[in-house]
């Protein structure tokens, strides 16, 4: 018989955490029930890719998936998050694509990062083995590349491009914790609040691992809206059966989980969440201590207005952090929750459009001091 929601005791206190407004627990106990349906995600399909791709490099830490339409030029690399749910996060469903308006827009050359769920044997990845895998698919690119980091891919992003420098020409970062003591958000507060013995606690039930569909609920509590049609930002005049084949595909790209490494999931917590390393320039990347001052590269910033998971503040900091000039900065918001900056349908029609033809301008750049 499946586990409720929180069953297992070193969750209980996410479950008081997300005892929130009742518009954001509805869609809660909706996406917990989906998750109580079915422990395992090896039982589910791999949730499908929305536009025409192939994998060009295959590594130990990801998949380097092409859409590109020319095999030349200027590469835009997407930095899919690497949380919880799988990277076609960054290629939903048509009108529900940050890869489809990113090539609709202008751009030709479009890859995506696509992690890997963490095998038994992955169990001692650290972030720097995400970081080295990365570097050899910029390599794979012809750097310099443009990046765009999406969420946790967006701290990604920005570590990558203060330690090669030289290998980025512009970051775009959507959604993504750099300085967590800028502001306030529920995932900040979560992890802030509880000690690390409870992270520890998800690695050893997972023998090494965090087990993605162990703690889909911990995640879930923290997303926004009362049901997946605002997430996804479907009009109310929408035809019923359009409507319910993008619930389901919702449904079922929700259920379907990765793996963590513990090694790489516990650094994440400590390093970045409770120490705020990258922001205070503490973090050390292949060997080499980052100092953001030092990268001088463009950059823009998109955040939610209404972001229950990373603030405004905690992204819009980077421009203080950063030694890019002030006119090579551009920040940007949309009025929606934090799926909704990658899935929504009003925010992939007006905002990455603008992304899109803010990669696609020459600039002259000066990437370190």
């Amino acid at each position: 018989m499946p586990q409720p929601p929180f069953s297992a005791p070193f969750l209980w206190p996410l479950a008081a955490a997300a005892s929130v407004a009742e518009t954001t627990a509805a869609l809660f106990k909706q996406l917990a029930t989906w998750a109580a349906d079915d422990q395992s995600s090896a039982r589910l399909p791999e949730p499908a890719w929305a536009m025409p791709n192939e994998v060009v490099l295959e590594l130990p830490a990801l998949r380097l998936r092409d859409f590109s339409r020319q095999a030349r030029g200027r590469a835009t690399l997407v930095c899919a998050p690497y949380a919880l749910h799988g990277a076609t996060i960054a290629d939903f469903a048509p009108g529900h694509s940050i890869v489809e308006a990113l090539l609709h827009n202008g751009l030709t050359r479009v890859l995506v990062t696509d992690w890997r769920s963490a095998t038994p044997a992955m169990r001692f990845f650290s972030i720097d083995t995400y970081l080295s895998d990365l570097n050899v698919a910029v390599d794979e690119l012809d750097p310099p590349v443009d990046l765009v980091g999406l969420c946790q891919g967006a701290w990604m992003a920005l570590l990558y491009a203060a330690r090669f420098p030289k290998k980025v020409r512009q970051v775009a970062m959507v959604g993504g914790p750099i300085d967590l003591n800028a502001g306030q958000s529920r995932l900040s507060q979560l992890v802030a609040n509880l000690p690390l013995s409870t992270f520890e606690e998800l690695v050893r039930e997972g023998e090494g691992r965090v087990l993605g569909h162990r703690v889909l609920e911990f995640w879930g509590s923290a997303i926004g809206g009362d049901d997946v049609g605002r997430v996804l930002q479907l009009a109310s005049r929408m035809a019923a059966d359009g409507r319910g084949e993008l619930e389901e595909r919702f449904r079922q790209w929700y259920a379907w989980t990765v793996d963590l490494p513990g090694t790489y999931y516990l650094q994440v917590v400590q390093q970045l969440f409770k120490e705020n390393q990258i922001a205070e320039g503490r973090f050390v990347a292949l060997g080499r201590q980052l100092d953001l001052a030092e990268l001088r590269i463009p950059m823009l910033l998109l955040a939610g207005t209404q972001d229950e998971l990373i603030s405004m503040d905690q992204l819009f900091a980077t421009a203080r952090l950063v030694g890019t000039a002030e006119p090579d900065i551009e920040t940007m918001t949309e009025p929606c929750d934090h799926l909704g900056l990658f899935l929504g349908a009003k925010t992939l029609a007006r905002s990455w459009p603008r992304i899109a033809q803010w990669l696609s301008v020459e600039r002259a750049i000066q990437t370190a001091s």
